[in-house]
């Protein structure tokens, strides 16, 4: 049973009590993350995020790693394009212990400049890393060429270039407009008394009080029709297609999950089992959606060879088209509604799961459904509405997409797109 909270200062607060498990998550959930920033302010909220692990007042940051180590506890954190989690995991016994731990961090951590010099070589590992990547790079990059000028194309991590220049003021300025209680959700799942939590989260945040920045994103309406290249010295060519998709929130989220799982979803699915499994063009071909309050966009990815490039977009176009054109069988939709259903109750099986579940929607949408509430959803979707999601993504003219390798071919492949779909 879902019960909803909030505190004087605004924080809003969702709870999951599961009885019959004997840990808890908790998370701190702040409308915060590179949507939220300017093109001058890219990647502070990823920096905050490792720096509140970096020390407080009351404890180093080695402390802070022993504490959590010393119960068995997990303690971590992510920033994503709309929001950056704290979080613990712990025995329910450790409940306090882990909430004390969290608001510490949140509230007292010092910002050392000492401290920040070190994270940033840290960070700048992490962003050659991601360069290093060049499947994670063709997805950033594929957001650039969808998303063109809107916050959504920024990268999360921010550039190396920028990093460098980020002081403590710029941290500190950046945390006092966008972590601050009215910004914040904290949400938790488990085994614990609903009321005693509640107790423990006013005396540890309770007398936090300041006004946070009101932002409102601009929609993402008009998607970019790009084709953007980098150059790598490597073996393979990444190629990424975006098409227009769905925001977060909306209802016909449903009839899109069961659309990429016959799609290109999974081992079963149209792209993977006609590229991989009947041609072994690629090793790895799939799709999925990225859904964001602004707007959202289908995406396809597919690795291989140079050589096989061509061919392997010829044939994800086909498929787009005969989707398009021909829609699916009642025994492929099936499937993939099932497959759906079964995928989502797997994942809710953990109270780690579960609290991400409930804090990213209590945050986003202020809607929060329960398992049985999304299954019901799940289960009312028909196939009119799924080929009404087909209609909307694959439409003529609205194909951005992105190329990672040795050779620029990106106007082959506009004419390819071109004449594809």
């Amino acid at each position: 049973m879902l019960k909803s909270y909030q505190l004087d200062n605004g924080i809003r607060i969702i709870l999951e009590r599961i009885p019959h498990f004997r840990s808890a998550s908790i998370g701190l959930w702040f409308l915060a993350g590179s949507v939220y920033e300017k093109p001058s302010e890219n990647g502070l909220s990823h920096f905050i995020e490792h720096m509140l692990f970096k020390g407080t007042q009351q404890r180093t940051a080695r402390q802070i790693a022993e504490v959590m180590d010393s119960v068995g506890g997990q303690l971590n954190a992510f920033t994503a394009k709309e929001y950056t989690c704290f979080y613990c995991k712990v025995m329910d016994e450790h409940i306090d212990l882990g909430l004390n731990l969290l608001s510490d961090m949140l509230l007292h951590s010092l910002f050392d400049k000492g401290d920040m010099a070190r994270e940033k070589s840290v960070i700048l590992e992490e962003i050659n890393m991601y360069d290093d990547s060049p499947e994670d790079l063709v997805h950033e990059l594929l957001s650039k060429a969808y998303f063109g000028q809107h916050p959504l194309a920024m990268p999360i991590l921010g550039t190396s270039e920028q990093l460098e220049r980020y002081a403590r003021k710029d941290m500190l300025d950046f945390m006092g407009k966008y972590y601050t209680p009215d910004r914040l959700v904290i949400s938790a799942a488990g085994n614990f008394n609903e009321d005693e939590l509640v107790e423990r989260i006013e005396r540890y945040f309770g007398d936090w009080h300041r006004k946070g920045c009101v932002t409102v994103q601009n929609k993402a309406d008009s998607p970019g029709t790009d084709i953007l290249f980098i150059r790598k010295e490597i073996e393979q060519v990444h190629l990424s297609l975006a098409f227009p998709g769905i925001g977060t929130g909306s209802d016909d989220i449903y009839p899109m999950l069961i659309l990429n799982n016959l799609f290109g979803g999974g081992m079963s699915s149209r792209l993977f089992q006609k590229i991989r499994e009947d041609r072994g063009l690629a090793y790895s071909v799939f799709s999925y959606p990225s859904n964001y309050l602004a707007g959202g966009m289908y995406c396809i990815y597919a690795g291989m060879k140079p050589s096989q490039a061509d061919e392997v977009l010829r044939l994800i176009l086909h498929e787009v088209n005969l989707l398009r054109e021909k829609g699916f069988s009642e025994e492929e939709f099936h499937m993939a509604r099932e497959q759906l259903k079964g995928n989502y109750i797997l994942s809710m099986e953990s109270t780690e799961s579960r609290m991400n579940a409930l804090g990213r929607s209590r945050l986003l949408t202020e809607k929060v459904m329960t398992p049985s509430e999304i299954i019901g959803k799940i289960d009312r979707t028909t196939t009119e509405d799924v080929l009404h999601i087909i209609r909307s993504t694959f439409q003529p003219g609205k194909t951005a997409a992105a190329l990672v390798g040795a050779e620029d071919r990106t106007d082959k492949l506009n004419k390819l797109i071109g004449g594809g779909i």
